[in-house]
């Protein structure tokens, strides 16, 4: 989890490959008109989020009942995301990937062929509510830095 830009797709896909978990790209799930939204750089509401959250509860709940070592990128900026996203089942765990705004500012202006606008990282800065319970890393870490700490503290062999 965290904002745009803070690496959650490539830490994600490096920690796949390390342990053999099954990713999924919470991207893929949004619906036509939430990527129109961030694309044109309108923020999505609590509303807009709602049905796409439930989807990637649905994938969660399909993870766990094949006892499936996943990890699954969503940006899950506020507590009632993460709540609704884990839904009281302590096996769903955070990771949160933090870092500057104006690091992850430069890393969104070199970004190529994402629909996310850079000019909504104001607006994610603005509603992220870091969470107190999530396994937090520095974005300034390498992905790869930030994988072996992961599967370190995780206590997964690779």
């Amino acid at each position: 989890m965290g904002v745009s830009g803070s690496g959650k797709t490539t830490v994600a896909q490096l920690f796949a490959e390390a342990t053999g978990a099954v990713f999924y790209e919470g991207d893929d799930f949004h619906p036509p008109e939430n990527i129109a939204r961030l694309h044109a750089g309108i923020p999505l509401t609590d509303a807009d989020r709602k049905p796409w959250l439930a989807g990637l509860r649905q994938i969660i709940d399909q993870a766990l009942v094949k006892n499936e070592l996943s990890v699954l990128t969503c940006s899950a900026l506020k507590a009632a995301y993460r709540e609704a996203l884990a839904a009281g089942d302590s096996r769903v765990k955070f990771v949160h990937l933090a870092g500057p705004p104006e690091v992850i500012a430069g890393r969104l202006k070199n970004r190529r062929d994402h629909f996310m606008s850079p000019a909504l990282l104001a607006s994610q800065f603005a509603i992220l509510e870091p969470p107190a319970d999530a396994l937090t890393f520095s974005c300034l870490l390498s992905p790869e830095q930030i994988v072996a700490q992961l599967i370190q503290v995780l206590a997964i062999a690779g």
